[in-house]
């Protein structure tokens, strides 16, 4: 049985989780696109930009993000002033943190699939008479799903174990920002916490295991159906 404590920090990382992949998905498919399908100036470059948070500290990533989406930064001040929309010290926040250091482990699934998919199936379905936009998105984007599925569940797993820069981009506000991760930090600085802490471990162990085995499942299961082999 969870405790109340438990409950609000898996609740809170399914929310986080959840809302960063659904926000990034769109962005990391048309970075895995530009990445696979074209070359430009600055392509080494860019390719570089998207991976830093994979080898930055995440603290350094929290603290960028603070300087830029903070209700002073230079992004946030104008996010706050027009729209209202504040992403500091608030769940919103650790949304963008998870989205962003997970970012990079999308793309990368998702532009190996692309990469994957034979082009002259395009060029094919455009010598029919069909736009390259009709083209992608009835041919390559279905041929492509497993990647994006596999892209999608393993940067969910990453969001919801993020501690970094979650916890410098919005601190540590319990029912806001306090996620499994936090969650676990916290009890690990209160004497005689052992145990609770190490039930929100397993907690954390049990929800990852479970989105890595759901992202191969589904990715084989979509694999055998485009294949034909169900």
């Amino acid at each position: 049985m969870l405790t109340p404590l438990e409950i609000e920090a898996l609740e809170l990382s399914l929310l986080v989780g959840v809302t960063s992949i659904i926000a990034a998905l769109p962005f990391a498919l048309a970075c895995a696109w530009l990445l696979a399908r074209r070359d430009f100036w600055g392509k080494s470059l860019f390719d570089g930009i998207i991976h830093l948070p994979l080898v930055l500290p995440p603290v350094a990533v929290g603290f960028a993000l603070l300087v830029l989406f903070g209700r002073n930064g230079v992004i946030g001040a104008f996010l706050y002033q027009t729209f209202g929309i504040v992403f500091a010290f608030n769940w919103k926040g650790a949304a963008l943190a998870s989205g962003v250091m997970a970012f990079p482990l999308m793309v990368r699934a998702m532009r190996l699939s692309l990469e994957a998919v034979d082009q002259r199936l395009e060029a094919a379905a455009r010598s029919l008479g069909s736009s390259p936009w009709r083209a992608f998105l009835t041919v390559t984007l279905p041929l492509t799903v497993p990647g994006i599925l596999t892209g999608a569940i393993l940067g969910f797993a990453r969001s919801v174990g993020e501690f970094g820069a979650t916890i410098t981009f919005v601190s540590n506000i319990p029912g806001q920002t306090r996620t499994l991760p936090v969650a676990l930090y916290t009890l690990t600085q209160i004497p005689g916490s052992d145990l609770a802490a190490w039930r929100l471990a397993g907690l954390s162990v049990a929800l990852a295991l479970a989105a890595l085995i759901g992202s191969e499942m589904l990715a084989r299961r979509m694999g055998h159906r485009l294949r034909g082999l169900d």
